[in-house]
């Protein structure tokens, strides 16, 4: 697992935010959220040591050697912005933008993490990966995730225009969960939460202060142990919830939008 050291100096945060989805469930919603997004991001730089984005950022995103996904330029050049004026980015491949590969790094200089990593603030050890393929459960989607991982595979893809790969991953993305999803059909599954579960496994083998993923789509905060936290980050279709830590209080919190 890789690891990364971080020191918060008097009055900066960490900041951390997932599901984003940008693409669904279609392009107007998805325009009016990329913009709440940017006011988002503009209201947290001023005091933000670094930014964590938790996957799943677009509802698809697949880059061929020479083309990327249309769209999402606001968004895109927000992150510009903060990468140039310095702000350390860090961007978590999710289920559906798996398929990121250089275009982030290369242009904005912004790593990509692939798996989760162990994040260290002076004592605090702190866990981070989008989620999706851990802890029990969800056979179908880990034989897919490995399909959709293997080289092979995404060659193949890559072989289809873009203009018909991407309207075919588009139908896919239309059909996807977090399209149907409102906060009145996520509820909270108790033992059933497998990543609360996966979190209380690892407790088991090291110890993390706080274990932080996406993919659940449903804000959470819960104890894992005596002196743990599992922390979801939920989704921004419906919560618009990101979480901060100033070295000593992580919070999850909802983003004011006016």
């Amino acid at each position: 697992m890789k690891t990364i050291n971080l020191d918060i100096t008097e009055s900066k945060k960490l900041y951390f935010a997932s599901d984003f989805h940008l693409g669904a469930p279609n392009k107007l919603e998805s325009y009016k959220r990329e913009k709440l997004i940017v006011r988002w991001m503009d209201s947290i730089k001023e005091d933000a040591a670094a930014l964590f984005l938790v996957g799943d950022l677009f509802d698809f995103w697949h880059e061929y050697k020479r083309v990327i996904p249309k769209g999402f330029i606001r968004f895109q050049g927000k992150l510009a912005e903060l990468a140039d004026s310095g702000l350390p980015i860090y961007i978590f491949t999710g289920n559906h933008d798996m398929w990121m590969f250089g275009y982030f790094t290369d242009e904005l200089g912004i790593e990509i993490l692939k798996s989760p990593i162990s994040l260290n603030v002076d004592k605090t050890k702190i866990l981070i990966g989008h989620g999706d393929g851990l802890g029990p459960g969800d056979k179908k989607y880990k034989v897919l995730k490995k399909i959709f991982a293997n080289k092979i595979c995404q060659w193949f893809f890559r072989q289809i225009h873009p203009d018909l790969g991407i309207k075919i991953a588009n139908a896919w993305s239309a059909s996807s969960r977090i399209s149907s999803t409102t906060s009145d059909t996520e509820k909270f599954l108790g033992d059933g939460e497998w990543l609360w579960t996966y979190a209380k496994e690892m407790e088991k083998k090291e110890h993390f202060d706080y274990y932080v993923f996406g993919h659940r789509h449903l804000p959470l905060d819960l104890e894992v142990g005596e002196n743990s936290r599992y922390i979801n980050l939920g989704e921004w279709v419906n919560y618009n919830t990101f979480a901060s830590f100033d070295g000593k209080e992580f919070v999850l919190k909802k983003f004011d939008q006016e």
